[in-house]
């Protein structure tokens, strides 16, 4: 098994699920779907909180990187 000091993987712009700022509303629909036997119908409330989020934080992320340019 490699240490944590080993080399970074090849793409460390991947963002991590556990970085996000809706990573709170992701694991509320995780624990939803536990609690009612993977249920999708009594979740709903909860995907629509986390999708609403993940819309807001990839439009944030859309505007921060619209002044930076690849070709500059």
């Amino acid at each position: 098994m490699p240490s944590k000091d080993s080399t970074p993987p090849p793409y460390q712009s991947a963002a991590k699920i556990s970085d996000s700022q809706c990573f709170p509303q992701y694991t509320a629909s995780l624990k939803c779907l536990e609690e009612f036997n993977s249920d999708k119908s009594k979740c709903q409330e909860h995907f629509d909180v986390y999708k609403e989020c993940k819309k807001k934080e990839r439009e944030a992320r859309l505007e921060r990187n619209k002044s930076r340019s690849l070709f500059s």
